[in-house]
């Protein structure tokens, strides 16, 4: 018996399009919601990575206390540490966006030092100037977060989760309204079975 798998699989094409449309306006319009509303988003992004760490935490705490692995203490210190990071984020929303906000400054600080470091050693190569631009840009990001803070830490990650969630929608437009769907390979190859 010979099957033919791909006919099985085949997405419709404006199956796939209206789908990467829907996903992209969805993207631009909290995308922007988050940019009208960036103390709630800074709030909503800060709850989240509590949850994460909570949930993380308690399940790393679960599985040493049940499997007792190697390093047993280290393993009950960690999850207590994901548990009281999580509850501390929830408990004292404005001192978790502060210390967000520091860290995001300094990686945008870190990073914006080791991309320019980068550009120079790329700099036989066409183009290293793009690296190096990069750097320039992101070491700013971090001057200017860092300039800012504190005063300015409860809306700056609101914003620029906003900024990447927009920017990720409008590209996602963009390639949707000229998707096309390829067929898809055969999960199986056709055999006779």
């Amino acid at each position: 018996m010979t099957t033919n798998s791909t006919m099985e699989y085949q997405p419709k094409p404006n199956q796939a399009k209206n789908m990467g449309l829907g996903v992209s306006i969805l993207a631009i319009v909290l995308g922007i919601a988050a940019i009208l509303l960036p103390s709630f988003s800074t709030l909503v992004v800060e709850s989240w990575l509590a949850f994460i760490l909570i949930s993380v935490g308690t399940g790393n705490t679960f599985y040493a206390i049940k499997n007792r692995p190697e390093g047993f203490g280290w393993q009950i210190f960690l999850g207590i540490l994901y548990i009281g990071t999580g509850i501390l984020l929830f408990v004292s929303p404005l001192g978790g966006a502060l210390t967000l906000t520091l860290l995001l400054g300094s990686f945008f600080l870190t990073e914006g030092v080791f991309e320019s470091i980068m550009a120079f050693k790329l700099r036989p190569q066409k183009n290293w100037g793009w690296v190096l631009a990069n750097g320039i840009i992101t070491l700013s990001l971090g001057l200017l977060v860092w300039l800012g803070w504190p005063q300015d830490a409860f809306w700056t990650i609101g914003t620029l989760v906003g900024v990447s969630v927009l920017s990720t929608g409008i590209s996602r437009l963009m390639l949707s309204r000229h998707a096309t769907t390829t067929p898809m390979p055969p999960i199986l190859p056709d055999d006779s079975i």
